[in-house]
């Protein structure tokens, strides 16, 4: 021992004194052991500059993570971290945070995952050593390299923090995840999360001035909000219009027609009434409004409500009539209602009519097809005629149809022409309701020009139908006398008429008749019926009445009308919102044999409500059924929010296992569900 001091003493002597180290070198060759430890001494004394051997260390390390950030050798400088990190543990805020700052401005992938893997070390041992101005660079840098994972995960550090992200920062970084549908459904839950965040901060109104920085910026809702229709996130979409009503946002025009779309989506045409007499109420002009009232039509025809669509397509000719505008007319705020009137079941929000933020603009192109501006009124596209003139031959009610002719000529509006629309049915093979059109027009004394009765006459001609032909013929000679074109005789025949007029009119096929084709091909008359059924499921389900729920899904099972992936989503947030999480198990095993079946689509947002469910009620065999379903189909599992989720209500589930000997078979498996799922979700 005393020998192995005085060789301790003697290296320690040579590492202090290059010099002597290597006369000692020379005096003992044959010593394999000193020689190894004098030829490190050299070493460290080139890399340090010959500074002692306990001062060096930390302080030029330091040096070296300085000089080689300043001189762009991330190399270097992250080796010198890394030895850093081993000797001393953590260096102080400054430079652990110079070197995430430093990885985010470039603009290689391979910087920026270790940037975020440094991230998360540090959150693991230390998270208040972070910096929340670089890390919301670095989320940033991760959102453009569109790895939107790793970008929402470092926006949640921030959270975890208790700390509000910059706002406008955090905009740009949604701007670049919302491109893609992992990035879009990750931005709808950092955001939910955030407003969830600090609405539980808040105990007094004296604290609401935490959320205004939140309430200032609609956009961010709206980006979000619209990446959520966009990618059918039905679920997520109405939670985030819920929490704008929470935080006090105040919408804009944009959040309106983006709203709209979400209503349109998930079938809640009561809601679009509703919102368009607030609407009405607070503006006398709608030319920003197109997504809005195309939404509210769309819903119409879907609910085959065409009495309701002819009064729509009325009210747009009369605007378009007396269009008249006054900027001093618009109110500058008002409330808008978004569901029931009562606050438990529904919500309101803030809505400046003057208010549009022209850095958000909507794809009028992509997103209406039913109306079209013209000379800013908004009149329905020759798509929205088609579908109204199907939907009243179909279903067999031609009164809206034949009101809203007579409506035209009794105001002066300016509109479709009443016989474009019956020669369009006459091609189509629709002669009786042609005639029927026809007939009420005539009763009304509206003209219709003396062609159609032509071509109505030829179709019956063609058709072999003499008694409809003899019939037209006579109806024709009683309003001859009326007709400019006819100059009337005792009697006369189809081809006496056809003399009489100067030109036979060809039967041109008309852009409105390809229209009407399309539409016809797409009509499916049980539609909506599964519409209405839906209304009633969610009305119910919004109340909390969730037997009035069932029994109206079981009386849709029961006159086979088929549900779709709306009713499955009613009904389970109906359960979630009550903590029915057993239900919810056996809602399951039938939404799951409706996508076996290929009857429903599978939906992400679905499955990721159904997974969080099952967390907070404890079935993890389900949780592991549904996310192995989502990973078969190749649907994005956000482990991050699950594993807080397991973490926040069953930290301690199952910990000391030994303690259990006499375990029953059931106890057996759920442990064994808990440690796969913890395993899964990468929790230790």
């Amino acid at each position: 021992m005393r020998s192995l001091l005085q060789a301790c003493r003697r290296c320690c002597g040579l590492l202090l004194f290059p010099r002597a180290a290597e006369a000692a070198l020379t005096a003992n060759r044959n010593g394999s052991w000193m020689r190894h430890c004098v030829l490190a001494a050299q070493r460290l004394s080139k890399s340090t500059s010959a500074l002692p051997w306990e001062a060096p260390s930390r302080e030029t390390l330091l040096r070296m993570i300085d000089v080689g950030l300043k001189d762009g050798n991330l190399d270097e400088a992250l080796r010198a971290f890394g030895n850093y990190k081993s000797l001393h543990g953590l260096p102080e805020p400054r430079v652990l945070n110079s070197v995430i700052v430093s990885l985010s401005y470039t603009s290689s992938r391979r910087w920026l995952q270790r940037a975020y893997d440094m991230v998360l070390s540090v959150y693991q041992r230390n998270g208040n050593l972070l910096n929340t101005s670089s890390l919301m660079r670095l989320a940033l840098a991760l959102a453009r390299d569109q790895t939107p994972v790793p970008a929402s995960a470092t926006l949640r550090v921030i959270l975890q923090s208790g700390k509000l992200p910059d706002v406008d920062m955090l905009s740009m970084v949604f701007l670049h995840m919302v491109k893609s549908q992992v990035g879009s459904y990750l931005a709808a839950d950092v955001l939910a999360e955030t407003c969830e965040c600090f609405l539980s901060q808040i105990s007094d109104r004296r604290q609401l001035k935490k959320l205004d920085p939140l309430k200032s910026n609609v956009t961010l809702f709206n980006m979000v909000l619209e990446s959520c229709v966009n990618f059918k996130c039905m679920i997520k979409a109405q939670k985030i219009m819920e929490l704008m009503s929470l935080v006090g946002v105040v919408a804009d025009v944009n959040t309106m027609a983006i709203a709209a779309r979400v209503c349109e989506m998930v079938g809640q045409r009561d809601e679009l009434v509703t919102m368009k007499k607030s609407i009405d109420s607070l503006l006398p002009f709608f030319q920003h409004y197109q997504h809005f009232y195309d939404s509210l039509l769309s819903l119409q025809f879907s609910y085959n409500d065409m009495d309701a669509a002819a009064d729509l397509l009325i009210e747009l000719y009369r605007r378009r009539k007396s269009h008249t505008f006054d900027n001093n007319d618009v109110k500058k705020q008002g409330m808008i209602q978004i569901g029931s009137g009562n606050l438990k079941s529904g919500y309101r929000i803030m809505f400046d009519p003057a208010k549009l933020d022209k850095g958000f603009v909507l794809d009028t192109t992509k997103q209406c097809n039913l109306l079209v501006p013209l000379d800013g009124n908004l009149l329905p596209s020759e798509k929205a005629l088609a579908k109204f003139v199907v939907g009243c031959v179909k279903a067999k009610k031609l009164g809206p149809l034949t009101s809203f002719f007579i409506t035209l000529h009794e105001e002066d509006l300016k509109g479709v022409s009443a016989s474009d629309v019956i020669n369009a049915c006459i091609q189509m093979g629709w002669l009786h309701e042609a005639h029927d059109i026809l007939d009420a027009l005539e009763s009304a004394k509206v003209p219709v020009a003396v062609g159609t009765y032509m071509s109505l006459l030829r179709a019956y001609e063609k058709e072999h139908k003499p008694e409809e032909f003899n019939g037209l013929l006579q109806q024709i000679q009683k309003i001859a006398s009326t007709m400019a074109e006819f100059h009337t005789s005792p009697s006369f025949t189809i081809k006496d008429i056809a003399n009489i007029l100067k030109d036979e009119m060809p039967q041109t096929i008309s852009s409105l008749l390809s229209s009407l084709v399309e539409e016809t091909e797409h009509y499916d008359p049980g539609d909506y019926l599964t519409f209405q059924l839906n209304n009633s499921i969610l009305f119910f389900c919004k109340a909390k009445m969730m037997e009035d729920a069932m029994s109206t899904y079981k009386r849709m099972r029961e006159q086979n009308i088929r549900p779709n992936l709306h009713t499955f989503c009613h009904i389970l947030c109906g359960y979630s919102s009550l903590g029915m999480y057993r239900e919810i198990t056996i809602l399951w095993g039938e939404i799951k044999r409706r996508l076996e079946c290929g009857e429903i689509s599978v939906d992400r947002d679905l499955l990721d409500c159904l997974v969080l469910d099952f967390l907070k009620g404890g079935y993890f065999s389900r949780v592991m059924e549904v996310t192995s379903y989502m990973s078969t189909h190749n649907i994005y599992c956000d482990k991050w929010k699950y594993r807080q989720v397991f973490l926040k209500l069953h930290k301690n589930l199952y910990m000391n296992l030994s303690s259990l000997h006499d375990k029953t078979e059931a106890q057996s498996k759920r442990i064994e569900d808990v440690r796969a799922f913890r395993s899964w979700a990468g929790i230790k």
